[in-house]
C-alpha cells in the first residue's frame, strides 16, 4: 500500500508560480511511475504531467512549457512545477502511482493509488 499527500496548492495571481509536492510512503516507490492529474469544479479529472521511475516525462498539451514534473526518489517525492499560470489552471491537483508500469499513462484509470488533492486557484 502506498499513500501519497499532496501539499503546496494556494491562492496565486495570474502569470505567477507555484510548487507543489507529493510526498509517498511505501518502499517500492522509486519503481512507480507517478502522474499530475487535476480536476476543475464541473469537470473530469484531467492529466497534467507524468514521470517514469527514471525521470522520463510527459505533459498535457495545455501545460507544456509551463509546467515541469520532477522527482527525487531518495525523498520518495514527486514536484510539480507550475509557472505563468492562468484561472483556467485553477483546479484540484492529485498525485497518483502506477504501480504496474514504469513509464506514466494519461489515463486516471491507469494509475493505482491517490493523494487526497490539494486546491490551486489562480485569480485574474
Amino acid at each position: 500500500q502506498v499513500q501519497l499527500v499532496e501539499s503546496g496548492g494556494g491562492l496565486v495571481q495570474a502569470g505567477g508560480s507555484l510548487r507543489l509536492s507529493c510526498a509517498a510512503s511505501g518502499r517500492t516507490f522509486n519503481s512507480y511511475a507517478m502522474g499530475w492529474f487535476r480536476q476543475a469544479p464541473g469537470k473530469e479529472r484531467e492529466f497534467v504531467a507524468g514521470i517514469s521511475w527514471s525521470g522520463a516525462s510527459i505533459y498535457a498539451d495545455s501545460v507544456k512549457g509551463r509546467f515541469t514534473i520532477s522527482r527525487v526518489n531518495a525523498k520518495n517525492t514527486v514536484y510539480l512545477q507550475m509557472s505563468s499560470l492562468t484561472p483556467e489552471d485553477t483546479a484540484v491537483y492529485y498525485c497518483a502511482a502506477d504501480r504496474d508500469e514504469p513509464y506514466p499513462g494519461r489515463n486516471s484509470y491507469e494509475y493505482d493509488y491517490w493523494g487526497q488533492g490539494t486546491q490551486v486557484t489562480v485569480s485574474s
